[in-house]
């Protein structure tokens, strides 16, 4: 087991650059004795105590689980252990609480180390023997708290029933008082023991233990062993396997038959064989529905088998010289290697006496079976018995297993027999059963398993077939002589380093990797397998991009294994059903042309072609994609050799290529489901062919291919949710290669026509009523090259902007909105700047003005619908598209960025940078320091830049952590006190403060008072600020998002005595015109709004003269507002109030006043509401409000 340095006292790395799995190492000792002690010690103190006793188990199933993977650390602490949690067993004293938390504390012990060790350190004297018997007798079985102390006695019993004594000699007279004869032990204990196998827990485990240790004994055997049998199989008979019940006594009486043929004496159960054989095949078990019948069932039979044959180690078998690694590095191969098979085998095996009963036969058919169950665990056990039979039988006989066996990996069989299949054939070979004559025919199956993938419905089956196989593999390298294996390694090293680079599950290439490494270390033989090794560890397998585009090119580099691997892609990956995996593959292609491009040119490409035209919908998918990648690294090969990409490609292939989307355009192919795959795999080769620079100019694939992409961006609508964004960006780099290659006629001179109608096309697809042809159109213009946009940039720009005005004031399109954006910043980038330029092919002075204007409208996109606050998205596309025209600008004509701008853009982001979304205040605050620290190029005009770069210091654009609000909110508050900056910094602050979420409203509050708290001494600072204050309230009267907010952070302000000096004037005009601006805020109906204008206006009272009678006034209307919440509301706050602000009444009348508030029912109906109102007003000196009645609007006849 690793561990860190810091838990095993191993040292440490010297540097950062150390290697974290390099400095974990394994644990060297049991380093928690005295801690273990002290737990076992406080057992008597804890037991009592639920808490206590889960702690303390706790800590110890900790301390106990570290030595999962090493438990021989334990064993000279076992004893110890043992002994002073049994000192509590056995002590009268002991409450039966202490008894069974000391038995849990054994069994968490005997998990770890292992029943069959720890139970043999289990005291097993005679005078054990009756007090464990009589424990267990007391003992409920229904309990499912005590199930540890059932198992432990259970197996407490299994060794103290081996005293050498007959147990008759125990039980003294049997006879009673009564007269009526006592039960013997030997009884008992059979007793128990029948009743503990059909329990539901381990237990049933323990018990089938207990039978197969005390069913040996030489005098119980003699008395209840042929009792036992018929008991056995009269329950194998009666029970019924769906019955829960049933399922589990029959479950613990096989269990129990397995382990008594596995512990018992061959001459002994040899009788009894057939019979309990004839009882299994008539049961049917193997067709049973439950996986914890079949696997016993499958132990039971090869027991039999094994009892069935005599007991030898088969001559015939093969040996290899030396077993230990050590000693075949050490030894040089001529003194180690010994023939495998001896001379005098033969001869050996003549003299030896072979008795095969016939049902022998019956046994392997039935293991056979079990190697193509559906449970993996029964096919194990079904491939462990074989090996274990096979062991035992003749060599002639033993060879036709091996030939059934080998029919497990027909084409006809599923992958549950090839597993099976492959399992055995590790067992055999690992045990020297698999003789090299045989190789000639198991390699050949051992390498279709390494790569067996077989497709169900949307997935496949198989990997677990590949991995048993990397199985065999590693038993191969443990079993035989490199000479034995010389013929087949190249076959065996290229299969398993093509299942370790290229097989999508990581275990099956860890697997293939760990065997590949054996093979290495053992045989010798493999081709630059410790280079190989280095690259493709098991960690470095881990990361399937990784395998497929890295460690693939570096395997590739030996001549040895290039073809095997560009084959297999091309056989098995490129149709795969996972199409991530195809993409992998065409990449994957891609890196490795140059390792073999005369075999790609040659060979590959043109098997492509035909499988890119094919019915199959994955393999077409596939090919394309492996086709442009191919074309494209042959190109990028050609032009190291100043070759053109028609010298390295035949001219059919190249007609071929041409010829794709036609055939692809007469099958319709491009329709349905089928075409989400096809559109994005032909946008692919159109891109990959015009790098490429075939020479299709003013050839009509050319129109095609361009109507292809058209059509697609007018049919993204009927495309899935799912493949929307893979088609897009394979569209759009397809339409920026193709314009670059094929539309220029001149150097930096487009085709006009064809200009005129593309540009026209897509602006006007920018008013199309589909969402997803803007956000196409839109993006396609974003990446037009800059001969393209030469002559139409004004007609680009005013039709992207009028997109992003109109469908903002319409509050719809927000993902074309996005994609504007995007893509206005992508032309200027595009066309770049020039300060006297064209407007309408350049940046210039006369557009740029426009452009800002655009993305700073665009950055105040609060846009919400069902999906949340979609205008995020715009404002994100906004900043980033600010940042990149800015710098831009600031590089080439910095002087037509005016000061007003900057202004403008620094403050949107210093706004965005304070609001309450993580992810959008972190782009935004990320954005405001590049910006403020670029110096290569300087952005010009930024105010207060000095005092900015106070605030943040160069360090902090890699310090800062935008996305923790702990941090963010005290360097963005700082801005308050920037003139220019604070309007800008308040509003966004009033997201964050009036938020809902805690750690935003906690550490943007705590910020936001930390600075109030910093000019409570400065009136002019203070007042600056109210004014801003006033001005975000005024200016979002009617905006529901930042109103409430505001109020909601104009309360904790209230409450927080940020505004104290202004209550010691009276009638400040501060709280007059947040008091008018309240009452605006009053006639809303949004629940909300007037939840948190009532707070206000309890805030409010603190302000001294005639405004607290106003507030007063409009509190006690608001106790008989419409809405009872509004009124119960109210009464609450307004009982707060009182409690804080005493001076707000009378006191004589404090009492009543608290009491009508506190015990009225507010939310009544108004006329009882309005008379208690109507009191207060009265005790409060508050004049009666008088309801005015609405009149009636008289019609003109």
């Amino acid at each position: 087991m690793a561990v860190t340095d810091a838990e095993s006292g191993c040292p440490a790395g010297d540097g950062p650059e150390a290697d974290p799995v390099a400095r974990a190492c394994v644990l060297d000792g049991f380093s928690e004795r005295d801690e273990t002690r002290a737990l076992m010690s406080s057992l008597p103190e804890v037991h009592g105590d639920m808490k206590s006793t889960e702690f303390t188990t706790e800590r110890f199933l900790v301390i106990m689980d570290r030595y999962q993977e090493q438990p021989h650390l334990l064993d000279p602490h076992l004893e110890w252990m043992l002994n002073l949690i049994l000192d509590f067993v056995r002590s009268e004293k002991s409450p039966s609480s202490l008894v069974h938390l000391s038995f849990k504390f054994l069994y968490i012990i005997s998990k770890v180390r292992g029943y069959k060790v720890f139970m043999q350190l289990l005291p097993h004297e005679v005078a054990d023997l009756q007090p464990v018997l009589d424990l267990l007798s007391k003992q409920d079985p229904a309990d499912i708290e005590t199930w540890e102390t059932r198992y432990m006695l259970l197996l407490w019993l299994s060794m103290t029933c081996l005293i050498p004594f007959d147990l008759s000699r125990l039980d003294g007279n049997l006879e009673s008082d009564g007269g009526k004869a006592r039960e013997s032990t030997m009884e008992r204990i059979l007793a128990i023991a029948k009743s503990y196998l059909s329990a539901n827990d381990s237990s049933r485990d323990a018990a089938c233990v207990l039978i197969s240790k005390f069913m040996t004994r030489p005098d119980v055997q003699q008395k209840c062993l042929g009792e036992f049998l018929d008991w056995s199989l009269t329950t194998i008979f009666q029970t019924n396997d769906e019955l829960l019940n049933d399922i589990r006594l029959l479950n613990g009486v096989l269990q129990s038959l397995a382990k008594l043929f596995k512990h018992g004496k061959r001459d002994d159960l040899l009788q009894y064989a057939p019979t309990i054989l004839r009882c299994l095949e008539q049961r049917h078990l193997s067709e049973s529905s439950q996986a914890i019948l079949r696997k016993p069932g499958v132990k039971l039979i090869q027991r039999l088998g094994l009892t069935f044959l005599k007991p030898r180690l088969a001559a015939w078998r093969y040996q290899r010289g030396n077993r230990s690694l050590g000693a075949n590095l050490s030894t040089s191969e001529s003194a180690s290697a010994t023939d495998a098979l001896t001379p005098h085998m033969d001869t050996q095996e003549q003299k030896e006496d072979y008795d095969i009963p016939g049902e022998v036969e019956t046994v392997i058919e039935h293991l056979l079976v079990g190697l193509k169950d559906k449970e993996t665990i029964v096919r194990w056990s079904a491939a462990k018995g074989n090996g274990r039979v096979t062991g035992r039988l003749p060599r002639e006989l033993a060879d036709e297993v091996v030939g059934s066996l080998l029919d497990c990996f027909s084409f006809q069989e599923t992958d549950m027999a090839w597993h099976g299949g492959c399992l055995a054939l590790a067992e055999l070979s690992r045990r020297g059963l698999l003789l090299p004559s045989r190789l000639t025919e198991v390699v050949p199956l051992i390498i279709k398993s390494l790569t067996y993938d077989e497709k169900r419905g949307a997935c496949s089956v198989g990997s677990n077939v590949r991995d048993a196989a990397c199985y065999v593999c590693w038993s191969f390298a443990r079993a035989y002589e490199p000479k034995d294996l010389e013929p087949f390694v190249t076959q065996i090293a290229s299969a398993l380093l093509i299942t370790t680079v290229f097989d999508r599950n990581v275990n099956c290439r860890r697997a293939a990797s760990a065997a590949f490494q054996e093979n290495v270390g053992r045989q010798g033989t493999f081709p630059h397998g410790i280079d190989i090794l280095t690259a493709a560890d098991y960690y470095a397998v881990g990361n399937l991009n990784t395998c497929f585009l890295n460690i693939s090119v570096y395997v590739a580099s030996f001549p040895e294994y290039t073809n095997a691997m560009i084959d297999h892609l091309v056989a098995m990956k490129i149709n795969h059903w996972d199409g991530v995996i195809r993409e992998l593959a065409s990449k994957a292609l891609h890196n490795l042309t140059p390792q073999a491009p005369d075999y790609m040119a040659t060979t590959v490409l043109p098997q492509l072609l035909s499988m890119a035209v094919g019915i199959d919908l994955h393999s077409r998918h596939g090919a394309i994609l492996a086709c442009a990648e191919v074309t494209h690294a042959l190109y990028k090969l050609g032009l190291q050799t100043d070759r053109t990409v028609l010298d390295m490609i035949s001219s059919e292939c190249v007609e071929a290529l041409k010829n794709i989307h036609q055939k692809l355009q007469d099958r319709k192919q491009y329709r349905g489901l089928g075409g989400e795959l096809m559109r994005p795999a032909m946008c692919t080769i159109i891109e990959k062919l015009s790098l490429s620079k075939m020479p299709f100019k003013n050839d009509p694939v050319i129109a095609d291919w361009q109507g292809l992409i058209d059509d697609t961006i007018k049919n993204l609508h009927l495309v899935s949710s799912g493949a929307k964004d893979g088609i897009m960006a394979a569209l759009l780099a397809a339409f920026s290669a193709l314009c670059e290659e094929y539309y220029e006629v001149e150097a930096g001179q487009a085709d006009s026509q064809i200009q005129d109608v593309l540009v026209s096309q897509y602006i006007e697809g920018l008013k199309s009523p589909q969402m997803l042809t803007r956000c196409g159109s839109a993006l396609t213009l974003g990446c037009l090259p800059r001969f393209m946009i030469r002559g139409k940039l004004k007609q680009i720009f005013e039709g992207l902007q009028q997109m992003c005005a109109l469908s903002q004031k319409e509050g719809r399109f927000t993902e074309a909105r996005r994609d504007a954006v995007r893509a206005i910043a992508q032309v200027c980038v595009t066309v770049g700047v020039s300060a006297r330029g064209s407007p309408d092919s350049t940046l210039c002075s006369e557009n740029v003005a426009q452009v800002y204007d655009t993305l700073l409208e665009s950055i105040n996109d609060y846009t919400t619908d069902g999906r949340g606050n979609i205008g995020a998205w715009v404002r994100e596309a906004a900043m980033t598209s600010l940042m990149d025209v800015t710098l831009v600008v600031a590089s080439g004509s910095p002087e037509i960025l005016s000061p007003d701008i900057v202004r403008c853009m620094m403050c949107g982001l210093a706004k965005q940078a304070a609001e309450k979304i993580d992810r959008y205040r972190a782009h935004a605050g990320n954005i405001f320091l590049r910006l403020l620290h670029s110096t290569e190029p300087a952005v010009p005009h930024i105010p207060h830049q000095d005092e900015l770069l106070t605030i943040f210091p160069v360090e902090t654009t890699t310090s800062l952590n935008w996305n923790a609000p702990s941090q963010a909110y005290q360097y963005i508050t700082q801005l308050l006190a920037l003139p220019q900056y604070q309007y800008h910094t308040l509003l966004g602050l009033t997201a964050s403060v009036g938020d809902i979420t805690e750690s935003t409203v906690q550490f943007s509050s705590k910020s936001l008072f930390d600075h109030m708290k910093g000019i409570q001494e400065n009136e002019a600072a203070l007042t600056q600020f109210g004014d801003t204050l006033l001005r975000v309230l005024r200016n979002n009267l009617h905006n529901c998002r930042v109103a409430t907010s505001s109020l909601k952070m104009l309360d904790q302000m209230l409450s927080n005595n940020c505004f104290e000096i202004f209550t010691r004037q009276e009638n400040h005009p501060f709280c007059v015109e947040i008091l008018a601006l309240c009452k605006e805020f009053k006639k809303t109906k949004e629940i909300q709004k007037l939840s948190a204008c009532v707070a206000v206006f309890c805030g409010l009272i603190q302000f001294q003269g005639e405004v607290r009678k106003k507030v007063l006034a409009q509190l006690l209307m608001l106790l008989c507002h419409p809405f009872p919440v509004i009124r119960k509301t109210t009464a609450g706050q307004m009982y707060e109030m009182v409690l804080t602000y005493d001076d707000v009444m009378d006191p004589e009348v404090l009492d009543d006043v608290m009491t009508l508030l506190s015990d009225t029912n507010w939310e009544s109906d108004l006329a009882t509401v309005r008379t208690h109102r109507n009191q207060l007003c009265d005790w409060l000196g508050v004049p009666r409000p008088q309801v005015v009645a609405k009149q009636s609007r008289i019609q003109a006849p």
